[in-house]
């Protein structure tokens, strides 16, 4: 894509908010809300700078510089001997992001104390932003032997963007909520409500696959099969006849008991995550299910297969490793758990794993704190992060280092990984 690159951080570093107040019976107070990134007052009766250290503080100021930084976590106590977690620990978190200027509002501008920026990492840039749908961004495609780039929301729409100027060249009503998409050669697979869509973008033909009851939430190919996850609980296949040129019902998968909402296939083996906080593997030659994995205690969001592992994500704010057993049986042999400063619970709600610049591999996790982290592969160990207004559920590789993200707020940001001697 020929989009414009930013600077290293996205956008500007910050500087020093105006100093102290000069209400002498506050002048030992540091505000709390200054440190947060969010101080709205000016003049603020409070400190805009941190204390002395032999200086006293109390109240809000007892939290000292740590507040603000993100919590580094120690590899699992307890973990197997192995390769993964090691070089999690250590290490300090940079600067903190102002939290007025992710939500657009922060008034102090180029005099803020904090970084106004969508990003913090040497190894990636952003390159543009396509902003147009209403609702959050649920699925990110691109065909191949297409120079579009498909997108799908919330909003009950497709969006077509041309690769080369980054504009919004169609939008498709598809009548329903989207709640995924994916791409397999020139075909596009659009998951809604009661059918998924199948378009075929060399032919311009399509087809709707009906057979799904509620939502269609996860989809995937494997084994010269299209599968789907729905809402009521059951995972569906399709196989394509080239007689007749049309998608045939293959297979009906149940055992879940809630929703399948995430699927993944590898290794003749189907994986699917339910909100029934469970994994269910599947023999793609007998669609018999081999395995239930109910190490997870909330919804599990995201699998994914790395090498001959399985990495799982769930609201339960932990990242799981599973390795086959000699049995064959897949156990878990490292816990990554996110336990970041936050007023809420984490939750981990997608996993996209590729290879940076270096051909190195490393996974993305977003959370639903709007934070998209990126972590070296075996290790765990933090290489960046990326910030949005809300959460980002959809996260799609490109070619020529390119990857996409698409948030809760509608808009999509291209992302282009950079080598060494670009930073």
């Amino acid at each position: 894509m020929d989009f414009e690159s930013a600077d290293r951080y996205g956008n500007r570093r910050a500087y020093q908010r105006p100093g102290p107040s000069q209400v002498p019976e506050r002048a030992n107070k540091v505000c709390f809300h200054w440190r947060a990134g969010r101080c709205n007052r000016h003049p603020c009766a409070f400190l805009h700078s941190e204390l002395p250290e032999h200086m006293p503080t109390d109240g809000p100021a007892k939290r000292g510089h740590q507040q603000g930084h993100a919590s580094r976590n120690p590899a699992s106590a307890g973990a197997p001997p192995s390769k993964w977690g090691k070089g999690r620990a250590g290490g300090k978190a940079p600067d903190k992001v102002c939290n007025y200027f992710l939500a657009g509002n922060c008034s102090y501008g180029e005099r803020c104390r904090f970084l106004h920026t969508w990003f913090m990492s040497d190894s990636f840039s952003l390159l543009t932003q396509l902003q147009g749908h209403q609702k959050v961004v649920t699925g990110i495609a691109l065909p191949s032997g297409s120079d579009k780039l498909y997108s799908c929301s919330k909003d009950e729409s497709v969006r077509v963007w041309d690769t080369q100027t980054g504009q919004c060249v169609g939008v498709i009503n598809m009548g329903s909520e989207v709640g995924c998409m994916i791409s397999e050669g020139p075909w596009l697979f659009i998951g809604v409500s009661n059918a998924v869509k199948a378009w075929n973008t060399q032919t311009v033909t399509d087809q709707s696959l009906d057979g799904p009851i509620g939502q269609v939430y996860s989809l995937t190919v494997g084994n010269g099969l299209l599968f789907a996850g729905t809402q009521d609980a059951r995972i569906l296949a399709w196989k394509f006849s080239a007689a007749g040129n049309v998608f045939e019902p293959a297979a009906s998968l149940s055992g879940h008991r809630l929703a399948v909402v995430s699927l993944v296939a590898g290794a003749m083996k189907l994986y699917s995550g339910s909100m029934d906080n469970s994994i269910k593997v599947w023999d793609l030659a007998t669609f018999q299910c081999l395995q239930t994995l109910t190490d997870h205690t909330s919804v599990v969001m995201s699998v994914l297969c790395w090498d001959h592992f399985l990495l799982s994500s769930s609201l339960d704010n932990t990242i799981k490793v599973w390795v086959a057993t000699e049995s064959g049986n897949l156990e878990v042999t490292y816990t990554h758990e996110e336990e970041h400063v936050t007023t809420c619970a984490l939750g981990v709600l997608a996993l996209c794993g590729m290879l940076d610049a270096e051909g190195k591999p490393v996974v993305l996790c977003s959370c639903n704190d709007n934070i998209i982290r990126v972590y070296d592969l075996p290790s765990f160990s933090e290489r960046g992060k990326i910030f949005s207004k809300e959460e980002m559920r959809a996260i799609q590789i490109g070619p020529g280092g390119l990857f996409f993200t698409g948030d809760g707020t509608g808009e999509l940001k291209v992302w282009r990984w950079s080598t060494k001697q670009n930073n």
